[in-house]
């Protein structure tokens, strides 16, 4: 199996070096959400303060936003017919999607990359241990497989290209934006609030800030509650919740597929 998905691997980031508006599309945007949020909102938020808040948040929506590729890219593979030549072979079934995981994974990592980079440019700083510091890094990185994979269940699950990309803007801008990942969750009323602090990129983005040792500007409400007080436990229990139920549930669609 790791032999096939690393020939899918290498063929899917050959495609990426032939079309390279696709790695352009995965550090561009969030660039445009950087530079927004800093200097547009930021300026009364918090200024300096709220944009060293706000990098933790970036790097989680910047996780979370890869899975688009993966779920466009399984879902153009089927339209074109190059999942039905590759299921013809004597090949694992996995490989054909965890190959898509894995270059999308690559991808992810070098937004990632990219975004480090804008937050130094910005004023972000890693003010925690370099220990600290690189379980925040391990925490995304695991993040972004779950969602990969949460990326490939909608991918084989939508009938072409154009309905798997309405799918995934439809639930990634509700999970983006309801979270803590810009705000504090704790200024939102009522149910919302429930729901932000509940939210897995509230988690992911919590402890990737008290990892880092980015503080919150004065005038936001301070978390509470048991997501807040064990942000990283929980980031890591729903990441692999997800793992958990998306691998097998992407494998019964991909053999479904078969069948259509």
């Amino acid at each position: 199996m790791f032999a096939d998905t690393a020939v899918l691997v290498e063929r899917n980031l050959i495609t990426v070096r032939r079309i390279p508006t696709l790695l352009l599309s995965a550090t561009v945007q969030p660039l445009m959400f950087v530079f927004l949020f800093a200097y547009v909102f930021g300026a009364t938020l918090g200024g300096g303060q709220y944009r060293e808040f706000l990098m933790a948040g970036i790097f989680a929506q910047t996780m979370l936003f890869n899975s688009a590729f993966t779920t466009v890219g399984l879902a153009n593979d089927m339209s074109d017919g190059i999942v039905n030549r590759l299921r013809s072979l004597p090949m694992s079934r996995l490989a054909v999607i965890a190959g898509r995981v894995t270059s999308d994974m690559v991808l992810g990592a070098v937004g990632l990359a990219v975004m480090v980079a804008c937050g130094f440019a910005i004023g972000w700083r890693i003010r925690g241990s370099p220990g600290d510091a690189a379980i925040a890094f391990a925490l995304l990185i695991f993040f972004a497989l779950a969602m990969a994979w949460v990326g490939a269940v909608t991918g084989l699950a939508a009938r072409n290209v154009e309905v798997a990309q309405s799918i995934g803007f439809l639930w990634m801008f509700p999970v983006t934006f309801l979270s803590s990942a810009f705000i504090s969750a704790a200024s939102l009323p009522g149910p919302l609030r429930a729901i932000a602090e509940w939210n897995p990129v509230t988690a992911v983005a919590t402890s990737c800030r008290d990892l880092f040792g980015n503080s919150a500007p004065r005038d936001f409400p301070e978390p509470s509650g048991w997501p807040a007080e064990h942000a990283l436990v929980y980031a890591v229990a729903w990441s692999a919740t997800l793992l958990v139920v998306c691998v097998p549930a992407s494998l019964w669609l991909y053999r479904r597929s078969a069948s259509r």
